[in-house]
């Protein structure tokens, strides 16, 4: 994990993770859209009004709470999870390299599925009753053009910190939309990013059990 300026959660969000996304998925799209780009404006880049690349569907689930016994450790431990489906609705195969990252309300980023231990997509996959959930890296790969071929997935997060309050989930991988900013005599590549938002209020003492609220502005796209 890594620290950001709490300024970036508190309102520059689009900022956040410059650096810290897919080097897979960075690849991929250098290789397949070098010539897609967003705008970029005197504040920080945007995406296009109307999609420049190609864009993946996706739904997904809210956010949720499980506490799994994990051999080895004395205490039940506590992760969060985000379940979703993922559609090609395109005109032809994509390659979908999926990176997931929650930003906390203190500023770390955390990257999924990072030391979580087998069992807890189990527990998850019982919970939720979906035959074919599988974890986010065996999502990745050719996704297939029509709804039938559709993959269902879910990205999972130690909890670091009983209260969430307010944070985010960035989804990269959904589109081949990029930008180029030059900073420092070096070349950033960012890309169209999808960031889910939520507040939850009062989960330090009743954690997981409280209602989990989508921010004011819940769904949006940004370059990062």
């Amino acid at each position: 994990m890594h620290k950001l300026p709490l300024t970036l959660a508190a309102g520059a969000l689009a900022l956040a993770g410059w650096i810290g996304s897919s080097d897979n998925a960075r690849a991929f799209a250098d290789e397949q859209a070098p010539n897609q780009s967003a705008s970029v404006d005197a504040g920080y880049p945007k995406p296009a009004l109307v999609p420049a690349s190609w864009e993946l569907g996706f739904t997904h689930g809210v956010p949720q709470r499980i506490v799994v016994e994990v051999a080895g450790m004395t205490n039940p431990q506590a992760y969060w999870y985000l379940t979703y489906t993922v559609t090609n609705a395109t005109d032809r195969e994509q390659s979908f390299l999926p990176s997931f990252e929650m930003l906390t309300p203190d500023g770390t980023v955390l990257r999924s599925d990072q030391r979580v231990p087998s069992i807890v997509f189990d527990k998850i996959k019982e919970r939720e009753k979906k035959t074919f959930l599988e974890p986010f890296y065996k999502t990745a790969g050719t996704l297939l053009v029509g709804e039938e071929q559709a993959k269902d997935g879910v990205a999972i997060w130690p909890e670091t910190q009983l209260r969430k309050g307010r944070f985010s989930i960035f989804v990269e991988g959904l589109s081949g939309e990029i930008a180029e900013i030059k900073a420092a005599d070096k070349t950033f590549i960012l890309r169209k990013t999808l960031q889910l938002n939520y507040h939850i209020r009062g989960d330090e003492v009743y954690p997981g059990e409280d209602e989990i609220n989508a921010a004011e502005t819940a769904v949006q796209w940004v370059m990062r």
